[in-house]
């Protein structure tokens, strides 16, 4: 039997899962001390649930997901929107040495991926599925890659239901890895948040004077701003799509929100809140991520052979340890790097939302880090997806891959 839940249900069915995270991580101090995301707590708990209902049922739930894209890209609009140009002349060397560090990560995340399907008699295109195609790319770069592997590489036509449910389980084990890797970092090294962050105008701290900063018209006007981004980023989409310029659907929306937080920062005639900002990126997240976890077949995972289980859990394993060894010594060994070491995990397995969602249960805890706020949406929205097809490119050109 198949229900259908219409939007309104869903979005409410969605809110229910966040308020379970919430209230699991307050009352099981494993979640609470590792830092795990709310909406990963409540979607997974969702999903368990909804897979004995169809185990025992025979019951199957179709969500209605109309406002998981929105989500995403509002979210994505607030992150271009945070990016003025004097957090970028602050950030912009560590962009480019966390953009090196991600892809000699993805090159490392391939090699495993193909070594194990080798030494489990699985074909190299397997490997890379369990790679970077999925874990670094996530579920859109799995579907794109996926069709052509069929067409191109004759592979059969369920790897695409494998593709996604190895991104959907890289996603989830992303969302666990990256709070238990930067807790021990921040724990064994001592680490807290830099005191300069507190004197920076945009955090969001209290000050008695600016009691009213976020209002109902400054959220309104907030979201407008965002909506305009959104509207204007989407026309531009499909002309660029016209050209044969295909970008991500979200990307174009961050670009216009960097602009727009330029323009008004140079001519000074608004001053866009971070506040409000901060506060509408969160909401968006939090429910895309639950929206996107509660939409979960866990049944469908075990389509997961053995051997690509073996895949995913090793590059786990070999992401935490890259994280908390490298990432961390190469991206300064201080609070930031610890922060942006756990957000590493989150989109090296599954997606930058989920390293954002890593980043913002740290901070929640241990104090701000504007900077990896920064450089992990930056490098996740901007530069890992050119990286990582032309890392994947690289590997197809290799003789073993013989097309």
């Amino acid at each position: 039997m198949t229900i259908d839940i219409a939007i309104t249900e869903t979005l409410l069915i969605s809110l229910l899962i966040l308020f379970a995270g919430y209230g699991l991580n307050s009352k099981i101090p494993f979640l609470r001390n590792n830092n795990i995301p709310e909406p990963v707590v409540g979607g997974i708990l969702f999903s368990l649930l909804l897979a004995i209902a169809h185990s025992s049922f025979d019951l199957t739930i179709e969500f209605n997901m109309a406002l998981k894209t929105p989500l995403m890209t509002l979210f994505f609009t607030t992150v271009g929107l945070g990016a003025s140009y004097s957090l970028l002349l602050k950030g912009g060397p560590k962009v480019a040495l966390f953009l090196g560090i991600a892809t000699i990560y993805i090159l490392l995340q391939n090699a495993l991926g193909i070594s194990i399907a080798a030494a489990t008699g699985l074909t190299p295109l397997m490997g890379l599925i369990g790679g970077s195609v999925t874990l670094s790319g996530g579920h859109g770069n799995g579907a794109t890659y996926a069709d052509l592997f069929i067409s191109e590489y004759g592979m059969p036509g369920n790897v695409f239901e494998l593709a996604m449910a190895a991104a959907t389980f890289g996603l989830i084990l992303g969302g666990l890895a990256g709070g238990p890797v930067s807790k021990r970092l921040i724990e064994k090294h001592r680490l807290k948040a830099p005191d300069y962050h507190e004197s920076l105008d945009d955090t969001v701290t209290f000050d008695p004077e600016d009691h009213d900063r976020v209002t109902p018209k400054k959220m309104m006007e907030t979201l407008f701003i965002i909506l305009l981004c959104m509207a204007l980023g989407q026309v531009a989409y499909q002309e660029l799509k016209a050209m044969a310029i295909v970008l991500p659907a979200f990307l174009v929306p961050l670009l216009f929100g960097v602009l727009a937080t330029n323009i008004c920062e140079a001519t000074k005639v608004y001053k866009i809140s971070r506040a409000c900002i901060d506060l509408w990126g969160t909401m968006a997240l939090s429910i895309f991520l639950a929206m996107a976890l509660m939409s979960l077949k866990v049944w469908e995972l075990a389509s997961l052979a053995g051997p690509m289980m073996l895949m995913i859990l090793a590059q786990t394993v070999m992401l935490m340890l890259f994280a908390y060894f490298i990432t961390f010594r190469l991206m300064g060994k201080n609070y930031d790097a610890a922060i942006m070491a756990g957000g590493h995990c989150g989109f090296g397995l599954g997606a930058t939302p989920t390293a954002v969602a890593n980043m913002e249960a740290l901070v929640s805890r241990h104090g701000p880090s504007p900077q990896a706020f920064l450089v992990v949406p930056m490098v996740g929205a901007f530069f890992i997806d050119i990286s990582n097809a032309l890392i994947i490119q690289l590997y197809l050109s290799l003789p073993l891959f013989g097309n």
